[in-house]
């Protein structure tokens, strides 16, 4: 597969917990949809489990990825995910964030999360394609879509924008017998068809607007990076599918790529 100079997708993709690697069906799905795409020439990863404010530039070299989770198996803190660092991404990255009330910040010892890394490591398993994580400054919505828009252009030097958070997040509801609650089913239905409307405003007022949205989330987070993906993506919001649907555990995975 040879690195890509043509225009990328924007995805927003829910990232899984570390068991994620042990679903029968799940790795699967992520590395049918990677085998789809292009290859990236970089990577873009805006997860859920990084909020720093100013904006944050993760590093930029090959680090050790942060196991931000507690009480598993000590297999899951073997995981190892070695992808090069992106240095011109990153100053690519500071070029179109540079703007008045606009800070942008270096914290180069922060390693790749678990919203970035689990899903990376069944999509591109050969983790050869140069990583760089950012922070979320905010999660208003309107704010992360902006954001997106100015990140777009990477989108044209090949570049994979990759929101990473969880399209249901509360951890109550978790359940590893595989019952869904309808809180988690109904908030999923209303996502696909807003999505499939192309409704943005819908989408950035859907505390308000989504059935059961704050027992669906009740803290954002988790649901915020996709704001970035459709700012990144508002021209081709007519090409929006969903890749991957379904529940783990309870919580909806629904994944989707606009371009």
């Amino acid at each position: 597969m040879s690195t890509t100079t043509e225009r990328m997708p924007a995805l927003y993709l829910s990232h899984g917990a570390p068991p994620l690697a042990d679903d029968p069906i799940w790795p699967g799905q992520l590395a049918a949809w990677s085998a789809d795409l292009p290859k990236p020439k970089a990577i873009l990863m805006i997860s859920a489990h990084w909020e720093e404010a100013p904006l944050a530039l993760g590093a930029t070299t090959t680090l050790p990825l942060v196991y931000d989770f507690w009480g598993f198996p000590e297999r899951y803190y073997q995981v190892r995910y070695p992808a090069p660092g992106a240095p011109e991404l990153a100053q690519s990255v500071r070029k179109l964030l540079r703007a008045p009330g606009m800070s942008v910040q270096d914290v180069p010892d922060r390693g790749l999360d678990h919203g970035a890394y689990v899903p990376l490591v069944e999509m591109f398993p050969d983790a050869d394609i140069p990583v760089l994580q950012i922070s979320m400054p905010t999660l208003d919505p309107q704010r992360l879509m902006e954001i997106g828009r100015r990140l777009a252009l990477l989108r044209d030097e090949g570049v994979l924008i990759v929101g990473s958070g969880f399209f249901t997040h509360n951890l109550r509801a978790l359940n590893m017998d595989g019952q869904v609650s309808s809180v988690m089913t109904e908030f999923d239905d209303w996502g696909r068809r807003t999505l499939a409307a192309h409704d943005v405003d819908a989408l950035l007022d859907f505390e308000h607007k989504a059935p059961a949205a704050k027992l669906a989330h009740p803290r954002i987070e988790h649901f915020s990076p996709l704001f970035v993906t459709l700012g990144a993506a508002t021209d081709d919001l007519d090409t929006q599918r969903t890749i991957i649907d379904g529940f783990w555990a309870g919580l909806a995975k629904r994944s989707i790529q606009i371009g």
